[in-house]
């Protein structure tokens, strides 16, 4: 059964909980008063920066740092907010040194919720998303201006240069990766060629692709016996076919001129022969060796085809190296300056006052509301009707003695009355006198 139905009945509970109403009010105004005073103000100050593209295309030019912008200042994010430069922060600018009773890691959580940094993703190109910022912006809210103003550029100073730092070093870090890869090539190409030429000297083989020369040196020697038994062919049958009927020493001269040449192509054929013959004994021991040299040869263009793309990535590093060290790739670029704020963002100390005296009101008709409830008695005929449906004949008003209860108007009222009975007693006695 509620107490409270209609506009009356809440005029009637503020009248007989009047008291307990106007305590808590009084209460709850002093504490507001005393928060809207002791809560410091808050000041905010803000620095944007720029994700400025590099001046020369990436088709052109393109950069060796990986990844999109948008990951890149999210790890220095990580960075800015690690406990070791937020302490580095809080001990350049001696933040907080009016909180003598915070420790060290509570100054630092302090800090880190009073930064806040956002970023702005720059327009599709497209449909896809390549995850590029365009704006950051530092936001720092503490409890003096001039704090605020240089924790935020600190912020956006240490964003810079980080970024700076980091590209630069990963540049530097790629050119030197190449040029210790090339050197670590050209030493490998130098060792593998020593011992190509050593494995050549040691199995007789100087001349460069000596198995396909001894191959063609044997068809050519092939060749030549087969010649020169052609010559010999022609030499005997000519022998043979000499004129018996011409004279004794025309035969003689001819058969010896005959011999002499069918001696010399024997000879000659008997020589050839002979280097086929070697020829042929060191091939038929070469297997082993055309295996090996084949090996060499297939790891000699490995390296040398590893060569080509390495020096060519390498040539890209240096044009990286080059675009960061002339600061022409990817830079941040301040575009609005953090700026000493004028005036405070947090509440004014009146409005403070304000909305804990209204809370400290809500508060009191709760509480009175609640002690209503407490005790549901039925203390009109309006509400006997609308509880029960019950329609008292006649309403007898509550009759029984008590003790007469002084407000606080009629306690004014005592004292005036009083008052004035004195000053007519004052009034008489100078009178007779």
């Amino acid at each position: 059964m509620g107490p409270i139905y209609t506009f009356d009945d809440f005029i009637d509970m503020i009248r007989r909980r009047a008291g307990v109403i106007i305590l808590i009010t009084l209460l709850g105004c002093i504490a507001s008063v005393y928060w809207a005073l002791a809560t410091p103000h808050v000041y905010q100050s803000s620095e944007v920066i720029q994700i400025e593209q590099p001046k020369i295309a990436n088709d052109l030019a393109p950069s060796t740092v990986e990844g999109s912008s948008a990951r890149r200042l999210q790890l220095i994010e990580q960075q800015l907010m690690a406990r070791g430069t937020l302490v580095d922060i809080i001990q350049r600018f001696d933040l907080y040194d009016d909180l003598t009773a915070l420790r060290m890691s509570e100054k630092v959580d302090l800090l880190r919720r009073s930064v806040t940094i956002t970023g702005v993703a720059a327009p599709r190109e497209g449909y896809a998303d390549d995850g590029t910022i365009s704006v950051m912006t530092f936001t720092a809210e503490m409890d003096n201006p001039a704090d605020a103003q240089a924790v935020a550029r600190e912020f956006a100073d240490r964003t810079r240069q980080m970024s700076a730092a980091r590209r630069q070093s990963q540049t530097q870090e790629t050119l030197e990766f190449f040029q210790r890869q090339e050197q670590n090539l050209i030493r490998d190409i130098s060792e593998l060629e020593a011992e190509l030429a050593d494995y050549r000297a040691e199995n007789d083989l100087s001349l460069e692709g000596s198995l396909e020369f001894r191959r063609g040196e044997i068809s050519s020697l092939n060749d030549a016996i087969l010649e020169l038994d052609r010559e010999i062919i022609a030499t005997r049958l000519a022998r043979d076919r000499v004129n018996p009927d011409a004279r004794a020493a025309t035969i003689a001269r001819e058969q010896a001129e005959l011999d002499a040449t069918l001696e010399s192509l024997t000879t000659q054929r008997d020589l050839l022969q002979e280097q086929r013959e070697t020829l042929t004994a060191s091939l038929q021991t070469s297997p082993e060796v055309e295996r090996e040299l084949a090996r060499f040869e297939r790891r000699l263009t490995q390296l040398q085809d590893q060569l080509e793309v390495i020096t060519a990535r390498r040539n890209e590093a240096e044009v990286g190296f080059s675009l960061e060290s002339d600061q022409r790739g990817e830079k941040l670029i301040t575009l609005e300056q953090a700026e000493l704020p004028d005036y405070p963002v947090s509440l004014s100390r009146k409005k403070r006052a304000a909305v804990g005296g209204m809370a400290s009101l809500a508060l009191a008709l709760i509480v009175a509301f609640l002690l209503e409830l407490r005790r549901p008695v039925i203390r009109s005929a309006r509400q006997m009707t609308r509880e029960t449906g019950l329609i008292p004949v006649v309403s007898i008003p509550d009759l029984s003695p008590r003790e007469k209860r002084r407000t606080l108007g009629k306690v004014w009222q005592e004292r005036l009355k009083a008052g004035k009975e004195g000053r007519a007693a004052r009034m008489a006695r100078k009178q007779k006198s």
